[in-house]
């Protein structure tokens, strides 16, 4: 059973930094690529960027590729969100997202986790 657990959120002062975890379960997280999104109320999800299966950060939004860090952990099947000097706009729900096939003639499905919250004190 493919599933994605994060932790890692918390209230952190601006120019703080906290780091997220997605434990993935029922897939490698070497094999496919896999995303950290994030949402705030009323507003849509966001990509914030992508770690390929290949190991590179991809697609990380402008306002944090210079702050933010993707990376995975292929022993404990965990990917990580670096957070770096972080600031109020950051606040937000952070999800892992990922799609995977289950078998080679199966459709692919979207897998997201449940979120966790990141809050940013000014």
């Amino acid at each position: 059973q493919v599933q994605l657990v994060e932790s890692g959120g918390g209230l952190v002062q601006a120019g703080g930094s906290l780091r997220l975890s997605c434990a993935a379960s029922g897939f490698a997280v070497s094999r496919n690529d896999m995303s950290w999104y994030r949402q705030v109320p009323e507003k849509e999800r966001e990509l914030v960027g992508t770690m390929t299966s290949k190991g590179h950060n991809a697609n990380l939004r402008d306002s944090v590729k210079d702050r933010f860090i993707i990376s995975r952990d292929n022993a404990e099947n965990t990917l990580y969100l670096q957070m770096n000097s972080l600031k109020p706009e950051g606040a937000a729900v952070y999800y892992c997202f990922t799609t995977f096939r289950l078998c080679s003639e199966c459709p692919s499905r979207d897998y997201w986790g449940q979120g966790t919250q990141v809050t940013v004190s000014s």
